[in-house]
């Protein structure tokens, strides 16, 4: 039985959805701008093998604002497994939760693994870009930066209401393009609209936006996943996203980076999914959840 509850995090309220069973416990994390919505897919696949709990993070969904940080939404995390009774879980994430899900084996020696769905920090110096000509590569960076720059302040941009059935139209359109479940793809869209004063947003907002930027933007996993004692995994994309494909050079030597990276931490395995890029949870769900429950299992 899927049961969707908030529960009382401290200073804000967090939605879950609980997939149930009495398998073992497994927190599936979402990226910056989605919601547990768009991880149900890929909780379906799981829940044969695992009971899945999905989690609207901090200013996502229908969880609460508040101020994020790294110990902040680690809080959270901890408060989701004391109050739905979840003992060691394995957390997978992806993107900003993949982040999470290594933050959190850092601290959780006995947690029986984590994996990270491409949860890395976007590049943003030169030497995150292996191969690359150092003068291309900040000229590349900067170029990429002004982009993230228009996506930071277009975050949390009112939605005139005439334009709302258009917006869902398109949702419907994009989830038959990438071949993802189309009523799953429309209720992640449909969670991250705000209603307030008669005016309807998307989140997360744009402070929200704003510090998870900076945090990103400042993580460095390479000392996290060197401190790591439990089993953790890394699924690193092999192709880019359409809107990627201008930065083509720039993300295929980040791409690059870390590979070396995973090489260089002693108690890290990677794998490069074929035919994958940073939207895998949608593109290989099935795959995913073969590769995520035989790497749990393996280390049970």
């Amino acid at each position: 039985m899927i049961n969707d509850r908030l529960i009382d995090a401290g200073d804000l309220p967090l939605a879950v959805r609980d997939f149930g069973g009495e398998a073992p416990p497994l927190l599936l994390l979402h990226g910056a701008g989605g919601n547990l919505a768009h991880m149900t897919t890929l909780a379906r696949a799981l829940r044969p093998d695992h009971r899945v709990v999905t989690v609207d993070l901090r200013g996502h969904g229908r969880s609460g604002d508040g101020q994020w940080t790294w110990d902040a939404a680690l809080g959270d995390l901890a408060a989701v497994c004391v109050q739905l009774e979840l003992e060691r879980p394995a957390v997978v994430g992806h993107s900003l939760g993949g982040m999470l899900a290594a933050l959190w084996g850092e601290r959780h020696p006995e947690s029986p693994g984590i994996v990270s769905l491409d949860g890395n920090p976007p590049p943003t110096r030169a030497l995150h870009l292996s191969g690359l000509d150092p003068e291309k590569a900040e000229a590349e960076l900067a170029r990429l930066h002004a982009v993230f720059d228009a996506i930071e302040a277009s975050a949390g941009q009112v939605i005139p209401a005439e334009q709302l059935p258009d917006l869902v139209e398109r949702q419907q359109m994009a989830a038959r393009d990438m071949g993802a479940n189309e009523k799953v793809w429309v209720e992640g869209f449909r969670r991250g609209l705000a209603h307030q004063n008669g005016e309807t947003s998307l989140r997360p907002t744009a402070a929200t936006t704003s510090q998870l930027r900076a945090l990103m933007n400042a993580l460095d996993l390479t000392p996290v996943y060197a401190a790591t004692t439990c089993p953790e995994l890394v699924v690193l994309p092999t192709r880019d996203l359409p809107e990627q494909e201008p930065f083509a050079e720039l993300y295929a030597a980040h791409r690059r980076f870390l590979v070396e990276q995973a090489k260089a931490a002693p108690n890290l395995r990677y794998l490069s999914l074929a035919d994958a890029s940073h939207a895998m949870v949608i593109e290989q769900p099935t795959a995913l959840a073969a590769v995520i429950t035989g790497f749990l299992t393996e280390h049970r």
